[in-house]
């Protein structure tokens, strides 16, 4: 990635780091890793919430969960199959903003929090595109 002539040169130092793309890639999924592992050690508690938001047979939907998590988020850290991954991510947060934020069916301060949860992960499936957009053109290492 290059930085435009009309950025400073402190901020053209910092976005040309080497350690920058890897820490962004991997904060980028963390919150992936996370539920994938906490799925993974508590799959009953994975299947219990699976359930809960109506995807059944929950425990599939459970264990695909721990496979996207885990696995989409190892490939775009390690920038391979970056689309893959990235992808994935996506569709299983297409998914989840659907069954868990259904703003269009709550009222009162239940309206406004799934509203603000489903447009935060409308942004992140964003930045999922854009990373595998930039993995695709640049090729980052």
């Amino acid at each position: 990635m290059s930085a435009r002539a009309d950025t400073p040169s402190l901020i053209r130092g910092i976005l040309a780091w080497p350690g920058l793309w890897p820490a962004v890639r991997l904060a980028l999924v963390s919150a992936y890793l996370i539920g994938g592992f906490t799925k993974l050690f508590d799959f009953a508690g994975a299947i219990a919430e699976q359930e809960h938001f109506g995807l059944r047979p929950g425990w599939l939907w459970a264990a695909l969960a721990i496979i996207v998590e885990l696995g989409g988020s190892a490939l775009v850290v390690a920038g391979r199959w970056v689309w893959f991954g990235a992808g994935g991510l996506g569709v299983l947060t297409w998914i989840a903003m659907l069954t868990a934020n259904n703003f269009w069916a709550l009222q009162g301060r239940e309206h406004f929090m799934a509203l603000n949860a489903f447009f935060e992960h409308l942004g992140l499936i964003a930045g999922l595109v854009l990373v595998a957009m930039t993995a695709v053109k640049d090729k980052p290492a």
